[in-house]
């Protein structure tokens, strides 16, 4: 019975894997915001303007604590650095806490 299921499901197994690598990065997170977004927009619209001014302030976080974290440490980037070396994962950590910095400081404060 195994074998009769696998068999069945095996071509559109193969064509899900075949899509998948066609598909951007993070576009099931996309579209799960996008129907929460039409959830609140159906549910309670008056809130609408308030959710689209967290998603700028959280749009425009993002390049911003990028460039503030170049900004700050311009040969500590963590894509130039050696993989086995502890310093790699100490400019990533760095780069995430600045990141979180900024998100929260900009979502927060306006």
């Amino acid at each position: 019975m195994n074998a009769f299921f696998k068999a069945l499901l095996n071509p559109f197994i193969n064509a899900v894997q075949a899509v998948a690598h066609r598909i951007p990065r993070l576009t099931s997170w996309a579209i799960v915001a996008g129907l929460l977004l039409m959830a609140v927009a159906l549910l309670h619209p008056e809130q609408m303007t308030v959710v689209l001014w967290k998603l700028c302030l959280v749009t425009l976080a993002a390049p911003v604590s990028y460039w503030i974290d170049r900004a700050l440490s311009p040969l500590g980037r963590p894509h130039q650095m050696d993989p086995d070396s502890g310093c790699r994962d100490v400019a990533m950590f760095r780069r995430s806490l600045v990141f979180t910095a900024c998100v929260l400081g900009l979502t927060l404060g306006l």
